[in-house]
């Protein structure tokens, strides 16, 4: 006569540590994802943070570009259109050209609205039109020198020359920097104007200090470029 031996099934038992085991390294895997996700820089071509809800206030043409779907005009400066990236800061809808053939860019990225304003406004085309936002400042050059790449002279942040309107500001700051143009400046602070950011106007305080002006901002700038000293 045999015996059932007491105690669970083997098999069920081993079925059991497998589903642990399983539950185990997709919990592991999820939260190692999450720590990734944090430590990846902001995903954007040209992603400035809101501002605030006092800059707001100071600054009421405002508007956040993740309401509107991409292509949609959402503000303009001096009759340029600034238009929305959507939501995703990091997508491009395709290369932008002039009438004439003038390359502007990725739709609707930063350096898309910089370069048509710089050539609708000015009827200037920049010699080396290619690259990320931060390649728009030559960290190489002395203040005031001429960037030959873009065509336009060059400005520290923090230097002597007070920054003015329709200046290029250049964030170097992230892995592709951002671009903007500024629209309008006051004794402690100045105002731009951008293409995929996540508001279209924003205004940054400048410190005037012995003879210098510096912006302050998210991504403190390196500098800005003017089409004439």
């Amino acid at each position: 006569m045999r015996y059932k031996r007491s105690g669970q099934n083997p098999f069920a038992a081993s079925i059991l540590l497998i589903v642990v085991a399983l539950i185990i390294v997709s919990g592991s895997r999820i939260l190692a994802e999450q720590k990734d996700d944090e430590a990846k820089p902001l995903p954007s071509y040209g992603f400035q943070a809101a501002v605030s809800s006092d800059q707001r206030e100071q600054t009421p043409e405002v508007k956040r570009q993740s309401d509107f779907e991409p292509g949609v005009k959402i503000d303009e400066y001096k009759g340029i259109a600034v238009y929305s990236n959507g939501t995703d800061y990091l997508s491009s809808h395709g290369l932008h050209y002039s009438e004439d053939g003038y390359y502007y860019g990725y739709k609707w990225q930063c350096v898309e609205f910089v370069k048509r304003f710089y050539y609708e406004r000015f009827k200037h085309s920049m010699p080396d039109g290619a690259g990320n936002a931060k390649y728009f400042f030559n960290t190489l050059l002395e203040q005031g020198e001429f960037n030959q790449q873009r065509g336009l002279y060059q400005y520290r942040n923090g230097g002597d020359v007070r920054p003015q309107a329709d200046d290029l500001l250049v964030f170097t700051k992230g892995p592709y920097g951002h671009v903007a143009i500024i629209s309008d400046v006051g004794d402690d602070w100045v105002e731009v104007v951008q293409q995929n950011s996540e508001v279209t106007r924003e205004r940054l305080q400048m410190e005037v200090k012995d003879g210098t002006y510096t912006i302050y901002g998210e991504k403190e700038p390196a500098g800005w470029l003017r089409i004439e000293k």
